[in-house]
């Protein structure tokens, strides 16, 4: 059965470090590019950040930048996200998903699979 499961979602204070990660089973997750979205209550999933099956190429939302960073460790079947400097309007429920055809893009709906999501909440 295929499936993608986030981890790493916690309580952490404005300005620590969080380390998302994204598992799967049933599926070779680097065969895919992979893609991480965050949904805050009341709005819409939107964009963090997307990596390609090497690793080679990435795309990071631009008013992340510099501070959120994606990885992956094919020999482990895992992607990370590396999240620092977290505000608290970075609470949100962070999803992992996976994309069947080869370019690294930005839009949901061009993401085939998805996990349940793994929550942060930034605050004091």
């Amino acid at each position: 059965q295929l499936q993608i499961v986030e981890s790493g979602g916690d309580l952490v204070q404005p300005g620590g470090s969080l380390r998302l990660s994204c598992a799967a089973s049933g599926l070779i997750l680097d065969y895919y590019p992979v893609g991480w979205f965050r949904q805050a209550p009341g709005k819409e999933r939107e964009f963090v950040a997307a990596i390609d099956r090497s690793g080679g190429k990435t795309r990071h939302a631009e008013l992340l930048k510099g501070r959120v960073t994606i990885s992956r460790d094919n020999a482990k079947n895992t992607v990370y996200l590396q999240m620092n400097s977290l505000k608290t309007e970075d609470t949100a429920v962070y999803y992992c998903a996976a994309r069947s055809s080869a370019m690294v893009i930005t839009a949901t709906l061009g993401y085939d699979y998805w996990g349940q999501g793994t929550r942060v909440t930034v605050s004091s």
